[in-house]
């Protein structure tokens, strides 16, 4: 017995869903016009003939890009410190992070285990939830201004910086990421009689291991761009040459120091890349 061939809807002559992406597109344009109005958004100015002419002008010094050897060599050693800013930064921002996560951590609580966690614990963790809460948002930039007075010119000022911003950043995301896990490891660890410790090194680190490094390895990248924009207030590193070639109106060392910054974010991309790939 053949069965009946089903009938096929004929296509649509119209996205079903038009409608409401029209509403919400107008819905987002009309929130966002006020916005454009209060911070004086008015990209058009680029194209005035003034501000053209003053754009060609400055692209103009940028060539010939200067390539003396001395100059170079200086360009160097300035991306090394810059990178090694960011690597300290980050080693610091680490060992602010992990105890702080340590002691954030709801699942890491023993009193927790019975349903709700005893008051001490509770109000200890959101000081410390308090305090990766300030660090992460003061800008690192302005944690660099407020070290340059305190320790002067230098890249000590950029890497206490990043550290302080990043580890208020590195302390929320680790703490997020494990609690978003699963926890009935860590939990029969502790009732069993497990430090916190033992319960962190055995049950939620192994699992977790690869989604934290990733983030750190992500960090650590975006870290070395910071590690530039600090140099700009003083603190080292390849943007404190750029801000000095800026300041000179000398056109053709900014655009080679902009070439190398572009050419160390790449290769730095790259490394990020490689690395959470060997790890996923």
């Amino acid at each position: 017995m053949e069965l009946a061939p089903r009938a096929t809807l004929p296509a649509p002559d119209r996205d079903p869903a038009w409608l409401s992406r029209v509403f919400w597109l107008g819905a987002g344009l009309v929130l966002l016009w006020p916005l454009m109005v209060a911070t004086e958004f008015r990209p058009w100015t680029l194209f005035e003939p003034a501000n053209l002419k003053v754009t060609g002008q400055f692209l103009a010094t940028f060539l010939p890009p200067a390539h003396a050897p001395e100059f170079l060599a200086m360009v160097a050693r300035a991306s090394w410190r810059t990178v090694a800013i960011a690597t300290a930064g980050m080693t610091l921002a680490l060992l602010i992070a992990l105890p702080l996560t340590l002691l954030s951590t709801r699942v890491l609580s023993v009193s927790a285990l019975s349903g709700r966690m005893a008051t001490g614990p509770f109000w200890l963790r959101q000081a410390v939830r308090g305090l990766l809460i300030l660090l992460r948002s003061v800008p690192e930039l302005v944690w660099a201004l407020v070290f340059v007075r305190v320790v002067g010119l230098g890249p000590t000022a950029g890497v206490l910086a990043i550290a302080l911003t990043y580890g208020g950043m590195l302390g929320k995301v680790y703490g997020e990421i494990l609690e978003s896990g699963e926890s009935h490891a860590t939990q029969t660890l502790l009732r069993n009689g497990s430090s916190r410790l033992q319960a962190f090194f055995y049950g939620l680190l192994p699992q977790n291991a690869a989604e934290l490094t990733s983030y750190t390895v992500y960090r650590w990248e975006c870290a070395i761009r910071s590690s530039v924009v600090l140099g700009f207030v003083g603190a080292g590193g390849l943007g404190q040459e750029m801000d000095n070639s800026m300041k000179m109106f000398h056109g053709g060392e900014v655009f080679t120091m902009l070439a190398v910054f572009v050419a160390l974010v790449a290769l730095a991309d790259r490394v990020s890349a490689g690395l959470r790939k060997s790890l996923g």
